[in-house]
């Protein structure tokens, strides 16, 4: 075909609409195109001169039944059928066999055969056909062309699919996961996985056909690298090139404790041709991809060493990825639990609250509550959260923490006055862009009566829940959230009583999102279950509320829940 010139007349032909009509017409080998039941729905002329029937003869019958039978009972081979096989299951394949002609004699051919797919669904076979000859030499180096190219295709689209699976999550063991899925058995029988840590070697992984129970027994710290073995692993992981090994090369008697585990490894499990490749670049190794096969009919070959050493780096970077981000969120979680400090238990109020990471593969956020004796004997109460999902958010929480407890205990003003304060210092003393918080003061003698106090800047309301079952957002007291740079805007207070033995509640958004719905429905689903657990102990109450959570979140929790005392005798 001719190239592409700048002006496009090197290619405007194949665009013609009878360009391909006339490939079709006139190429030297037989084409039978059939449809998803293996009926003949075209033929070529080629075709038609080398079975002796005409294309309307052969229309709509079962290319099977009809070309590939016994002349003498028109009975179909009892011997399997290479051929059968390769339309029924839809493989691509080639032989060489005998068709029958229109006058019932055999014709030796060569064919290929592959199936038609249009967005992943097959549409039905090709059937490539060549008797002796020229033809048939051609025919043969079609298919092995073809061949190629569809391997060539084929291991392309695999590290592309890699990459997009590795990139989908920050999560290390489902990036593995994902790893095996597409590797086992598609490229290896058998993988295992060895990271760099600052412990020394471990397998992280070890995937093939058996049970899990099967995997995780090889799985799990490895012996140290050893400076003067010279295993294909050691070199691999000190950053070697990879390495093709054969069945002599893993009988070779281990010369280290690591590479006799590996040899351990690749004997139990029957591996008759590996390839070890380094995981990373040049520069960093993390680790090593060990794939094994264990069958002799497909050993590793050359052309494959490029592709999996593709996959390594691919890997390596992504792996890299998820262990900075576990780290990083280790650090934010830790940071976080630290500055939730113990609650207090003033009089007979009781506090209970909780703190729930985002699942593992979610970044963490900004949630915090606390809770502290104010100097005129009120109780604070607070829940808010800095908008990111990062360590910076969970460094600006701090900030903010910090800061509205310093202001809370200096002035003895209104929740609002207050919030006003930490608003305008916000853009000055922090990096927090916007945040969400809620401040409120508990008040009353130890017998009741009790109020609440409270503004709300841009929070999900509290939720009141009577010991009778019925429950009841506070909406009042809604204003701006921190951050917005409107401080002219006044925010307002609200009030409201306290029955004896309700529950007052202060949660933060991942408790009542739900991905892909309207923020109503999260909202009515909590009012709903706190209201049957109204007559719960608080700590019951707080952990049913979080086990309750919509399904699909992938934000942090915070909540603070406070009981109001029975009326005093």
């Amino acid at each position: 075909m001719a190239q592409s010139t700048s002006d496009g007349r090197g290619q405007w032909w194949v665009t013609q609409p009878g360009f391909w009509r006339e490939v079709f017409d006139h190429l030297g080998a037989g084409v039978a195109v059939l449809d998803s039941s293996d009926r003949i729905i075209a033929v070529n002329p080629a075709a038609e001169e080398l079975l002796g029937r005409t294309a309307s003869a052969m229309s709509g019958q079962d290319f099977h039944l009809l070309l590939h039978r016994h002349v003498e009972d028109a009975t179909l081979p009892q011997e399997p059928c290479r051929l059968l096989t390769a339309l029924t299951r839809r493989l691509r394949a080639r032989g060489a066999d005998t068709l029958l002609s229109e006058d019932g004699h055999l014709i030796p051919v060569t064919w290929f055969s592959d199936p038609v797919t249009r967005n992943g669904e097959v549409l039905g076979m090709i059937v490539l056909m060549s008797g002796d000859g020229t033809d048939r030499e051609a025919a043969v180096n079609l298919a092995a062309h073809v061949t190629a190219l569809e391997d060539l295709t084929d291991r392309l689209a695999l590290a592309a699919e890699i990459a997009t699976a590795l990139a989908q999550t920050l999560d290390t063991e489902e990036a593995l996961a994902r790893l095996g899925r597409l590797l086992v058995p598609r490229l290896a029988d058998w993988i295992a996985i060895d990271l760099r840590t600052d412990e020394g070697v471990r397998r992280v992984a070890a995937i093939g056909p058996e049970s899990r129970a099967e995997w995780e027994a090889w799985q799990g710290p490895l012996p140290a690298l050893d400076e003067h073995s010279r295993s294909s692993l050691v070199r691999v992981l000190r950053g070697g090139d990879p390495v093709l090994m054969g069945l002599g090369d893993i009988a070779q008697p281990p010369d280290s404790p690591l590479a006799a585990v590996q040899t351990g490894f690749l004997q139990a499990i029957g591996a008759t041709s590996v390839l070890i490749t380094p995981l990373g670049t040049v520069r960093r190794v993390t680790g090593a991809l060990t794939l094994a096969r264990t069958g002799a009919a497909r050993p590793f070959d050359s052309a494959e060493v490029s592709l999996i050493g593709d996959i390594g780096r691919r890997v390596g970077l992504a792996i890299d990825n998820t262990l900075r981000f576990g780290r990083q969120r280790q650090i934010a979680e830790a940071m976080q639990r630290n500055l939730l400090a113990s609650l207090p238990q003033p009089g007979r109020l009781r506090l209970a609250a909780r703190y729930q990471p985002a699942p593992a593969g979610s970044q963490v956020g900004g949630d915090w509550y606390d809770a502290f004796l104010l100097r005129d004997g009120a109780t604070a109460l607070v829940i808010g959260d800095v908008v990111g999902h990062d360590l910076a958010a969970a460094a600006g929480m701090a900030q903010l923490h910090g800061m509205l407890r310093a202001l809370a205990w200096d002035r003895t003003g209104p929740p609002s006055a207050i919030v006003d304060r930490l608003d305008q210092a916000v853009p000055v003393i922090t990096n927090v862009p916007l945040a969400t918080v809620i401040l409120a003061r508990l008040e009353g003698p130890d017998e009741g009566p009790w109020q609440l106090r409270w503004t709300n800047a841009g929070h999900p309301p509290p939720l009141l829940v009577t010991p009778d079952g019925r429950a009841e957002f506070l909406e009042q007291g809604q204003g701006l959230l921190l951050g917005t740079g409107l401080s002219d805007v006044s925010r307002p207070d609200a009030t409201v009583p306290l029955p004896p033995r309700a529950t007052l509640l202060f949660y933060t958004d991942g408790l009542i999102e739900i991905p892909g719905t309207d923020l109503d429905i999260g909202l009515r689903r909590l009012r709903r279950h706190a209201a049957a657990l109204a007559c719960h102990v608080l700590d019951d109450f707080c952990d049913q509320v979080l086990a309750h959570m919509p399904p699909g979140t992938a934000d942090d929790v915070a909540l603070l829940a406070v009981r109001i005392p029975a009326a005093s005798e």
